[in-house]
């Protein structure tokens, strides 16, 4: 890994930090909160690429693990892995990587390619591991899992789409798009 790759990655992981500043939005019928990282599991995945995103996912959930306190709320340490929103954590790596293989794959760069891959696979990614963790740790059936979750989705389609203008942005910068997108073709 190159120097500058590692830069990208350390600076999207400092991203999501910066996102756990802003408070949750916390719902009375549920322990998992409405959050702004969301976002930056989506623009890790479509600026970065598949690689280097779940790499900047990683070491942001093992920054977590070791005690910052970087998640929403000021959570973080081991405990937050065995929590309600515990799934909807482990997701954020592969959730990255599935973004940034499918939107680096388009010949052409599409605002509505990315949007579509952020709407469909990315937040898709997150709930599918998300909900039955919650369920599980909740003592919930997944159905009412799925029920309670709802509420999460308007929040996630307006950052899916902020995500996918940022993406689209930044992948149309020059200096973007010489440093990383051709690195991000190949695995």
């Amino acid at each position: 890994m190159k120097v500058l790759d590692i830069t990208y990655v350390a600076l999207l992981a400092a991203f999501m930090g910066v996102l756990g500043f802003v408070p949750p939005l916390m719902l009375s019928f549920t322990p998992v909160p409405i959050t702004l990282q969301t976002l930056g599991v989506l623009l890790a995945g479509g600026v970065l690429g598949a690689r280097l995103g779940a790499w900047s996912m990683t070491i942001f959930l093992l920054v977590v693990a070791a005690g910052a306190p970087l998640l929403s709320g000021g959570r973080g340490g081991i405990g937050v892995f065995v929590g309600p929103s515990a799934g909807y954590l482990f997701s954020y790596p592969l959730a990255a990587f599935i973004i940034g293989f499918l939107i680096h794959r388009f010949r052409t760069l599409r605002l509505r390619n990315i949007l579509l891959v952020n709407l469909t696979a990315g937040i898709f990614i997150i709930y599918l591991i998300g909900i039955p963790v919650q369920a599980f740790v909740l003592d919930l059936k997944l159905v009412e899992a799925i029920k309670v979750s709802l509420v999460y989705i308007p929040g996630d389609v307006l950052k899916a789409t902020i995500a996918s203008i940022l993406t689209f942005r930044l992948l149309k910068s020059p200096v973007i798009k010489r440093n990383l997108y051709k690195n991000a073709e190949t695995l």
